[in-house]
């Protein structure tokens, strides 16, 4: 008889997971991918009266979650907060923020206000659940959603992408650091997917004539495209992949 390979699992029975920006769009999507392969799912972002309505939501739906006030612009605050919580095996930040602009129209207050939540917010979020990652012995998986425009550059777009390009540039070099420890940090580079944060993008028929023109698969992405990314970054079945980026852009950057 051979012995057959036995596929991983995706299932995360134990598991929790703390998600940034969690209360709408790619955040709230994939909070609900972990809730339901069985993660206990904390879900981080400002808004106090939104947070309510999505734990609502969450526990209607019988999924394990609760919520966190968290402004990933307040490093301090940021800090002090996921110090307070036990360990995560999970961490999934999508909290983001961008302003399109044309780069001789970009205020030091527009630049710095991206790089702050984009950049300095995904670092602290690494290293502060990293550390407890590594007091706890057990590993994990930190998931950040970046963009394409990591990977190119865009129309309006050069602070963003630049924040982005650092982001891709950065889980590199924590992958690299924490590989010995068994904490996995990749990213998911989306293409346009359709959510508040992109509305402002999508009012613009212009844009949008440009964003279908670079999707191979002729679309405009949908939250749902993201969920099975996250939940294979977060899962066993990702048990090897670290320093990665996993592009879901419709063909974009294939050329």
């Amino acid at each position: 008889m051979v012995e057959l390979p036995k596929t991983p699992s995706l299932r995360l029975d134990g598991k929790r997971a703390l998600i940034t920006g969690g209360s709408s769009g790619i955040g709230l999507g994939s909070a609900v991918a972990l809730a339901e392969a069985g993660a206990h799912v904390v879900i981080a972002a400002r808004n106090e009266s939104r947070l309510k309505e999505v734990h609502e939501s969450m526990a209607e739906a019988g999924y394990s979650a609760e919520t966190l006030t968290m402004d990933v612009g307040d490093t301090k605050a940021l800090v002090s907060q996921i110090n307070a919580q036990p360990a995560f095996d999970v961490v999934v930040n999508s909290a983001g923020y961008a302003r399109p602009a044309p780069a001789l129209d970009t205020t030091p207050e527009d630049f710095q206000q991206v790089m702050d939540i984009n950049v300095r917010g995904a670092f602290f979020v690494s290293t502060s659940c990293a550390r407890a990652m590594v007091d706890a012995g057990n590993g994990g998986s930190i998931i950040h959603i970046s963009s394409q425009m990591g990977h190119v550059g865009g129309i309006d777009r050069s602070v963003y992408c630049a924040s982005k390009h650092a982001v891709e540039g950065m889980i590199k070099a924590l992958a690299i650091e924490w590989g010995p420890h068994n904490i996995r940090v990749n990213t998911i580079c989306p293409t346009f997917i359709k959510t508040p944060l992109t509305q402002v993008t999508f009012d613009n028929p212009e844009r949008v004539e440009w964003i279908k023109s670079k999707i191979k698969l002729d679309r405009i992405g949908e939250i749902e495209d993201i969920m099975g990314s996250v939940l294979y970054l977060a899962s066993s079945a990702s048990a090897l992949v670290t320093g990665s980026s996993l592009m879901v852009d419709g063909g974009w950057t294939a050329g």
